[in-house]
Parts: structure tokens; sequence; C-alpha cells
């Protein structure tokens, strides 16, 4: 079925595979704004909900060995007691009306600190108190504009002189990732095609997916992917926390309709290495046996984004064979009007 493009094309209705091989461009755009003038920073503070909330997670994932002030993400209505006059608050959401998020921007104009907007539209961009305002571009669901928002936080790290050159690092893996990411395309056949493999394996499980430090974040978004795009149920974690609680709870054998994936990486500690092949030996039998997918490049960058983009095609991919499109969330835009 996912050989045919017929059969895609019936599900496929917009263009989701097109919007998916095209997040690689993202790291390219380039953007303008007002830089604010900022002190001493002592803390990096984003606060959003969904896809904004991950494009942080990526750029703090990514960085976590070269920032030298601590980067924290709120999910939440409400900003940490210790955002103050050394803070910069970085308020993100894509479509500019997140009530979360609008809670906490009421928040930080009390705060002193340095605050910047980050959206394409909406009440965030509607606000007069805050001259920083970075507009991102819009026409995309927010699981598909990470990229563009992790562009624009690095842009904005480096014009604050909190990182450098990290900018140019996204553009120059853009064009390695355009090259990487043909594999996963609809016309390449399944037997060459590892999206489609692994889908095919998924399709009509509930998946938990597991990754080290390095791919803690890819996992976390291919859980989010699962559920949105593929409207299928997804669950995650990483090692080493696993094996202080989550591990234990696979050791006792029964009957299991989940499916399990490990995103490993070359560059995790030898110990994080060690503690999956134990934890798979010693879950043999109880635990289903994982599919083990070994991310590619010679980086961290390069490793981070050929894993999202695997797991965005392979959501995609279970989406088709769960006969759905796999761009609309109607039940979440029911939910924000219920909610009123």
């Amino acid at each position: 079925m996912l050989d045919d493009p017929q059969y895609i094309a019936r599900f496929d209705r917009s263009d989701g595979f097109a919007v998916v091989a095209s997040q690689p461009e993202q790291l390219r755009q380039q953007y303008s704004f007002n830089v604010p003038e900022v002190g001493d920073i002592h803390n990096i503070v984003l606060t959003g909900m969904g896809g904004s909330a991950l494009a942080a997670e990526f750029v703090r994932s990514w960085l976590a060995e070269r920032l030298t002030v601590p980067f924290e993400i709120v999910r939440d209505y409400d900003l940490p007691a210790y955002v103050g006059n050394n803070s910069l608050v970085i308020v993100s959401s894509y479509s500019g009306n997140t009530e979360e998020t609008l809670s906490c921007l009421e928040q930080v104009k009390k705060s002193g600190a340095v605050a910047v907007l980050m959206t394409t539209g909406g009440e965030l961009a509607a606000d007069k108190d805050i001259p920083t305002l970075i507009k991102i571009p819009t026409g995309l669901q927010p699981r598909f504009a990470v990229l563009y928002e992790a562009k624009a936080i690095v842009v904005l790290l480096e014009q604050l002189g909190l990182a450098e050159g990290v900018a140019e690092e996204l553009e120059t893996a853009a064009e390695w990732l355009l090259e990487e990411i043909t594999h996963f395309a609809p016309n390449i056949t399944e037997k060459d095609n590892i999206a489609k493999q692994i889908a095919k394996q998924l399709v009509g499980h509930p998946v938990v997916m597991y990754g080290g430090p390095t791919l803690a974040m890819p996992a976390m978004k291919w859980k989010i992917d699962f559920n949105e795009n593929a409207k299928n149920i997804a669950f995650w974690n990483q090692l080493p926390e696993f094996n202080h609680n989550e591990f234990i709870g696979w050791s006792n054998p029964k009957d299991s309709l989940l499916k399990v994936v490990q995103l490993q990486s070359s560059l995790d500690n030898e110990r994080i290495k060690k503690r999956f092949e134990v934890s798979n030996r010693l879950l043999s039998g109880t635990m289903p046996a994982p599919i083990i997918v070994t991310a590619h490049g010679q980086t961290k960058l390069q490793q981070m984004l050929w894993s999202m983009l695997l797991g965005d095609f392979v959501a995609t991919y279970v989406a088709m064979l769960n006969q759905v499109d796999p761009m609309p969330v109607e039940l979440i835009e029911k939910l924000k009007k219920e909610l009123g």
C-alpha cells in the first residue's frame, strides 16, 4: 500500500509528505528584528506549548554543552518566581493565541526581565508593550514549524552574545539533511525505505519511544508525531532515567500490544550504550523486542535532525495505514473551542 501513489494520495489530502520533506529548508530562514538591550543574563526561560516548546527543547538539547546559563522551558500558565531583571524570557506561540503563553506574557511584563515575542501573529503579535517581535513564517501546523522556531531562537541567542556560530551550523546542516531524507520519500519503495518498514511494524499498536541523552528530544518528537500525524497513542522516556523506574515495569511478563522503538546514538556515553544492551538482554521475553534505530550523522546536530525527520516520515506513513489525513488536529481545535 505504501508504494502505491494512489493510496497515498487518497489519505494525504493536505499534502503532508511535501510539508515533512520541506522542513530542512526552514533552517535557511533569515530573521531580522529589533535586538533588545540586555545586561548580565543569568537564565533563559521560554514559555510555550506544543511545537513552540519543542523548538526550545531542540535548542536546549543541542547546545546543552555550550550554553553557559540555564535554559528552562515553561509549559504552564505561570512563570517561575526567580524570573527577574537578569532573565531573558522568550514568549513563544505559533498562533499567537495560546492561552497558557498569554498568561505568562502578562507576568513577564511585571517581572523586569528582558522579553522577546516569537509568533506568526494573533494576540501576541498585537502586543505593544514588548518591542522585540520575531515573526515566524505562517501557514503550518506548529509541529511542522519547529525548525523555523529553532532557527529563530538560535539567531536571538547569537545576537545577544549567548552563543556563537550556531546559526551557520544549522544552515550548513540543511543541505546534508535534504539529501539524507530523500531515502524516506514516498517514491522510494518499501524494500529500500526504512521509514516505511518501521511504519509497517508499528501500525495498530501503541508505541513507546526511548532515547539516550543525545536523542531524547527526537524520541519526544516521535511521540508527538505519532499522536498528531498518525492519531496514534504513544509515550516516551529516556535513559538512564528509564533504568531507575520504568525498566522494572517491563519485568512482569504479560501479553502486550505495545511496540518499542529505541533511538540510539554513536555519540552517547559508553555507559548509556551499555545500558541499552544490558536492559534489552534482561528484558528479553517480557518487553517487546525493540526496533533499534541507529542515527545517521557525524555530529550531535546531524543525528538529532536526521532522527527527527525520520520520525516525521514514519508517523506520516502510519497515518496512511491508519487511513487518516496526517495534517488536521480537529480534536485539539474542538478542545480549544470548548475551553472558550
